[in-house]
């Protein structure tokens, strides 16, 4: 039989801040870090980190050679000890059982890029806990959270009106020539919103004309001078055709849907951009098209309740007991609240109850 493990279980965990449980710049994040020993254990530090930050990475093989590039970016990183060296030793003692030990964050309020990820590069907003032990390895938990930037109101051309034209001649199976122009009143949309989209068409052909309308994305990955990029669509529509000799102004309502996410503009090595495709279809000939940028901003719910503020342990004046117990004893156990509404797992839409011995992927995580 194996030793008896002396820390049981090692965790950190948060508050929800509202039914989405979506963080923006300047939200705070209440919390709590778990330690539980199975007896009177010996600690030389107890570090809490939070960190932001941006990760790419892709491979391209070719006959002559495989190539990886690898680019990163970092927003903010704090740390801070939560128990600090008490005793000559460099040490600090807990007594048996379970003790939690609160901690507030605040996301710093500047320009800090979404929470992003695919399958080749991704943003992500954690929080991590570091148990360091005299000799043994250090333990550690982490735990992500959602971050989504606040609408850039400053985005260049964000409420000017869109514009775009084109031309067309009609020479397989037909004659003549197509021309249309398309109107949008502005570049910048929030989630659920619906764009207006005018166009004229001028069908001077022999050959109907479909109008079409494309909503997209467009996912730009950047490492090493190289540039990768990946498009995927969205949602499309389309209109009665335009028959031979006609001419007609035509409407149509895209509604952006409300669970897409928000354009990412503001991160140097990866972007999150959407374009509006209005084109027309035209049997037996390539279809003349129109591509106008479309920038999704955030509907943001505000919390669903008062945080409270920092009281003793919170925040990042000293945590823990401010008065260390004297050398030898151990020091008074610190309870932080339950959390009302447990957060969800990074990327999922649901929570399932939160289990404070694991993080929220259901493991304990060895590596940052």
């Amino acid at each position: 039989m194996g030793k008896k493990m002396t820390i049981k279980t090692f965790a950190i965990e948060y508050d929800s801040i509202n039914s989405k449980n979506i963080f923006t710049n300047g939200d705070t994040i209440n919390g709590r870090i778990i330690v539980e020993v199975s007896k009177e254990t010996k600690i030389q530090a107890l570090i809490f980190i939070a960190k932001g930050e941006a990760n790419v990475c892709w491979s391209e093989d070719s006959e002559q050679y495989n190539q990886g590039f690898r680019s990163s970016e970092k927003y903010y990183e704090v740390t801070h000890h939560i128990l600090r060296e008490a005793r000559q030793d460099g040490t600090e003692i807990i007594g048996k059982g379970r003790h939690v030990f609160p901690f507030s964050y605040t996301i710093p309020d500047r320009k800090i890029p979404s929470t992003f990820k695919s399958s080749i590069g991704k943003i992500v907003h954690k929080l991590k806990a570091e148990l360091k032990q005299s000799i043994k390895l250090t333990k550690k938990a982490k735990t992500h959270f959602k971050f989504v930037s606040a609408a850039d109101m400053d985005t260049p051309g964000l409420m000017d009106p869109q514009y775009g034209c084109k031309d067309k001649s009609v020479r397989v199976f037909g004659s003549g020539n197509v021309s249309f122009d398309v109107h949008t009143k502005r570049m910048g949309y929030t989630q659920g919103e619906g764009i207006q989209v005018i166009a004229g068409i001028s069908n001077r052909s022999s050959r109907s004309v479909k109008p079409k309308f494309t909503l997209y994305e467009e996912r730009s990955f950047f490492a090493q001078g190289q540039r990768r990029v990946h498009t995927n669509e969205i949602l499309k529509d389309k209109l009665e055709p335009i028959k031979s000799s006609d001419k007609k102004t035509v409407t149509k309502v895209i509604t952006i849907p409300r669970d897409l996410p928000p354009s990412i503009l503001n991160c140097s090595i990866i972007k999150l951009e959407y374009r509006l495709k209005v084109y027309l279809n035209i049997k037996c000939a390539s279809d003349p098209e129109i591509k106008l940028p479309i920038v999704v901003l955030p509907a943001l719910e505000a919390p669903s309740h008062k945080q409270p503020p920092p009281s003793a342990g919170f925040g990042f004046e000293p945590f823990g007991n401010p008065n260390p117990a004297p050398l030898g004893m151990t020091p008074p156990l610190q309870v932080a609240p339950r959390p009302v509404d447990p957060p969800p797992p990074y990327g999922a839409c649901a929570a399932p109850a939160m289990n404070p011995s694991v993080n929220q992927y259901g493991q304990y995580e060895n590596k940052f």
